[in-house]
């Protein structure tokens, strides 16, 4: 298991200096419903290049709810659900005006950064259930319907409305949300090849994404750190919600030029994505903004350089 070295949100609001010869950029790969051990054992070639190249830690015992509704919250605001109060998968009652995704808060506090979001589970980029999670104050927000299409196929087209985005656009953060392998797990099972097949699928979306990256004119001059997670796991014969192993642990992979691959006592958790995610653009978060995350899997600039 690979860990990081921890350093602490601050007071203070910073942004990049320049010290980095590379622009940082981020892209935030969700997967729903992925259990580690599976993972495990299943041939993810493009996952496991990233965990080669930074920190990636799949023993995490999550401290959201084990329902996409607040662990997505928790992972894309920093916090967890005692603050952004969602605690199933309605979101009405949300508490996001405090408390809003890391995209959204980008936006806030330096405009002049880009943002986009690919989605296809409706209630993190539209009004069903109560959504969106992820504000309309970003740059780009496209929504895929994932219920209507299947998320097989919803998947698909996010992926190719983000590949669009990377090779045409020039984004500082993204987000790009998988869902098939939460469905696919609710309806053959938590160890069904179908399950294992739709983690398969997952990878090789994350490696069209990884190649889309990399394919970019400006690559070179660019810093991209890339973020995977997932929001829970699943019982053996499928479903999540309670508390067995299977389905709160949760993984967490850092991965880029400026990841860690030190090791130290510190676990990363849910809460850590968005706040090592705005770090890495080079905003440390206030303390006013009430945060619960850490920066994980970031170098320490003062003994590693970036």
């Amino acid at each position: 298991m690979r860990s990081s070295s921890l350093i602490p949100a601050t007071a203070v609001l910073l942004f990049a200096t320049g010290c980095a010869e590379r622009e940082p950029k981020v892209l935030f790969i969700g997967i729903d419903g992925v259990r580690s051990d599976v993972l495990a054992d299943v041939h993810t070639p493009n996952i496991d290049e990233l965990a080669n190249d930074g920190l990636f830690v799949d023993s995490i015992q999550t401290k959201a709810q084990t329902i996409s509704g607040p662990a997505w919250s928790s992972m894309l605001t920093g916090v967890w659900p005692d603050k952004h109060l969602v605690v199933n998968n309605d979101f009405s009652g949300n508490n996001y005006a405090e408390y809003p995704d890391f995209l959204t808060r980008l936006e806030r506090v330096n405009p002049q950064l880009t943002t986009f979001a690919v989605l296809d589970w409706p209630p993190l980029g539209t009004t069903a259930s109560g959504g969106p999670l992820v504000g309309e104050g970003i740059d780009m927000k496209i929504n895929v319907d994932g219920e209507g299409l299947g998320y097989r196929m919803g998947d698909s087209l996010s992926v190719a409305a983000a590949i669009m985005r990377l090779s045409d656009h020039d984004p500082d953060a993204a987000f790009v949300y998988l869902g098939y392998p939460d469905v696919a797990a609710h309806d053959f099972g938590g160890l069904s090849p179908e399950y294992t097949g739709s983690i398969q699928l997952a990878d090789a979306l994350v490696g069209e994404l990884l190649r889309a990256v990399r394919s970019r004119p400006t690559f070179d001059k660019e810093d991209w750190l890339i973020l995977v997670c997932t929001d829970h796991g699943h019982r053996d014969e499928g479903g999540h919600g309670g508390k067995s192993p299977e389905e709160t642990t949760v993984f967490y992979l850092a991965s880029g030029p400026s990841a860690s691959r030190r090791s130290t006592n510190a676990a990363p958790n849910l809460v850590d994505v968005a706040v090592t995610a705005m770090a890495h653009l080079g905003v440390t978060a206030d303390t006013a903004w009430h945060l619960d995350g850490r920066i994980m899997g970031l170098k320490d600039t003062d003994r590693e350089g970036r």
